[in-house]
């Protein structure tokens, strides 16, 4: 499969040819599986010492004729702390059982329940990861997550020359407006906006589409934030198939070039 290098006008510079694994068959149950597994909540869970920050004595003892007893008090057997004592009388109050003021909660959630791993076979996470590079460059797949983009033209996968890169923000804007077209640029930028709802209220206040994917070689970097970055070594399911497979992506040569380095080896 061959395919153009565009410049920075977005005009044909030369013409490569892609690895194989670009036209590998698209597996969306391993993919689905895959990402399945990548993900991650985030662990919560009060303080290891809430409700023990207190200088509570443990049970209270209720032998008779023994120095700080309950005996004969009518009182629970819980933790108590002591706020004042007369003779050999005390001013107890419970403390860190879950019915006390100010104890611990009676069954919170666990760290350890938030750190379970599922695991994939190699094999497997080798499909995914080539059916998610071979549907960057399916053009079904692109129109299908892009429903808005009508008469799709453009040849697939975007192989662009290192030298964009270097431009600063204005200029590598008008570079990729000249390469993607006004549609698919407008739905390659990460717009940020407010939630509508109560979401607002529950911590999610603001919503982000996914954008293009930029994938760069070893020592490529890039000037703006206004599109995820991935460097080709350490490309990922994840990176590739963000909000389902046939992610708008845009590659540079030496990003395709490391790429094949690493599915060869």
């Amino acid at each position: 499969m061959k395919i153009k290098v565009l410049d920075i006008q977005g005009q044909a510079k030369k013409t490569i040819e892609l690895p194989k694994f670009f036209e590998s068959e698209i597996r969306e149950d391993i993919v689905a599986k895959v990402l399945e597994a990548k993900k991650r909540q985030q662990p919560y869970s009060p303080s290891p010492v809430a409700g023990k920050q207190h200088a509570a004595k443990g049970k209270i003892v209720h032998k008779r004729h023994a120095w700080r007893s309950g005996y004969g008090r009518g009182q629970s057997r819980v933790p108590r702390k002591i706020f004042s004592q007369k003779g050999t009388r005390f001013n107890w109050e419970a403390a860190e059982v879950p019915q006390a003021r100010g104890g611990m909660r009676a069954h919170p959630p666990k760290i350890l329940h938030f750190l379970k791993e599922l695991k994939i076979n190699k094999k497997e996470n080798k499909i995914a990861f080539e059916s998610a590079l071979s549907a960057t460059a399916n053009k079904k797949f692109i129109e299908k997550k892009y429903e808005r983009i009508k008469d799709f033209k453009k040849e697939i996968p975007f192989v662009v020359e290192s030298e964009i890169l270097n431009l600063k923000t204005k200029p590598f804007f008008e570079s990729l407006k000249k390469i993607l077209g006004e549609d698919l640029f407008s739905a390659a930028v990460i717009k940020k906006s407010i939630r509508s709802g109560k979401g607002k209220l529950r911590g999610r206040k603001y919503k982000n589409n996914a954008g293009a994917l930029i994938v760069t070689g070893e020592k490529e970097k890039i000037k703006t934030n206004n599109f995820d970055v991935a460097q080709a070594r350490m490309l990922n399911v994840t990176d590739l198939a963000k909000g389902g497979l046939g992610r708008l992506t845009i590659y540079t040569e030496k990003s395709i070039n490391e790429l094949n380095e690493k599915r060869t080896k």
